[in-house]
């Protein structure tokens, strides 16, 4: 038979399913598309933001003046130039004054630039929690929309007092499919998940060298102090 009540397309098994299923596949599918939402925003921001780090760092290294650089580019909105605010500013503050402790103030270089680096790390992997979170727990929340409709099926198959697989069919495609919804949310979240954890790792290692070879030049430049 042909009939609505026996199609097994996803709108129809979504109409056929009892008010739990649908919670649950509604959940399973704005969950989706969230996942969806914050993997296409954060790959773009990352290779972004990285392209722009390494234009930066690369006129950063070829700047004859610091302080001119400064000038010209140290308020662009992008991690590196921050990093390098950081570093200057704590430069200024630090060697302002009449007597100079030249190893504190490389500590508090360090410090300063290692700061900013981590809030800036912050600030690109925010919203990665929810990721980790679809990819962990949806496949559970499809598991309890299975282990409901196959409840459901057996309910049905004691009402009707009748085992044949047309009685219990449309219950467990109901239940698989918010299996499936379940798996379809959260393979890409964890994967995505992977994927972007390393390439935040890769820019907070490229901003550690960054920091750290600014950090060379400004102890060099330290060790020209009267």
């Amino acid at each position: 038979m042909s009939g609505e009540t026996n199609s097994i397309s996803p709108l129809a098994l979504f109409v056929q399913a009892d008010i739990i299923v649908k919670a649950v596949m509604i959940g399973l599918i704005l969950a989706s598309v969230l996942t969806w939402a914050i993997i296409i925003s954060h790959h773009f921001r990352i290779k972004r933001l990285a392209r722009e780090n390494e234009r930066f760092e690369r006129a950063c290294s070829k700047a004859e003046d610091v302080d001119r650089f400064y000038d010209a580019r140290g308020r662009e909105d992008i991690p590196s130039a921050r990093v390098f605010a950081a570093g200057v500013a704590e430069w200024r503050r630090s060697t302002g004054g009449p007597k100079i402790d030249k190893e504190g103030t490389r500590l508090r270089l360090s410090t300063a630039m290692h700061s900013a680096i981590g809030a800036e790390i912050d600030k690109i992997a925010d919203r990665l929690n929810i990721l980790a979170t679809v990819g962990s727990v949806a496949p559970f929340v499809g598991l309890f929309g299975t282990v409901w409709g196959i409840m459901r099926s057996f309910s049905d198959i004691a009402g009707a007092n009748n085992t044949s697989l047309a009685v219990v069919a449309p219950g467990i495609a109901e239940a698989l499919f918010a299996t499936a919804l379940g798996l379809f949310a959260a393979i890409p979240a964890v994967i995505a998940y992977n994927r972007m954890a390393h390439s935040i790792n890769r820019m907070e290692a490229k901003l550690t060298r960054f920091a750290e070879g600014f950090h060379a030049t400004l102890s060099r430049e330290l060790e020209r102090e009267a």
